[in-house]
């Protein structure tokens, strides 16, 4: 299946290896589902692997993070982005991961902000908003 990681779910399969996240991207990784990343979100995944208080806690190192995201980059499929559908979601910070969506045409948006994601203005078909276990 062709999916869109938000960050959220990458964060959370670092802390709890044993959820439905660590699983999402382990498929990802393993190429079971074909992730997807545009500028933005890769941009915003560097931010998140380098701000250390997101990190507290959890027992990878800066190090490690990086490498697994660079895996993560390694199985993704990179797309360009020639639209946006802006405004549309309260969170302003989300807009860039819907465009990301629409544009690839994936099935699933993998989120654990699914309230969110849901209240924009703009309604699609594709891609469905969906946390890690309902996409498992």
């Amino acid at each position: 299946m062709e999916i869109v990681q938000d960050t959220n779910v990458f964060v959370s399969a670092l802390r709890s290896q044993d959820g439905a996240s660590a699983a999402v991207l382990d498929r990802c990784l393993a190429l079971i589902d074909q992730a997807y990343l545009g500028a933005s979100l890769y941009l915003e995944y560097e931010e998140l692997i380098s701000r250390e208080s997101v990190w507290e806690g959890v027992p990878v190192s800066r190090e490690e993070r990086e490498m697994l995201f660079d895996d993560f980059c390694a199985a993704a499929r990179w797309q360009r982005i020639y639209f946006l559908c802006r405004p549309n979601l309260p969170d302003v910070s989300d807009d860039h991961v819907m465009d990301l969506a629409v544009a690839c045409g994936v099935e699933h948006l993998v989120t654990h902000n699914v309230r969110d994601f849901q209240r924009g203005e703009l309604h699609f078909s594709l891609p469905e908003v969906v946390t890690p276990l309902q996409h498992l």
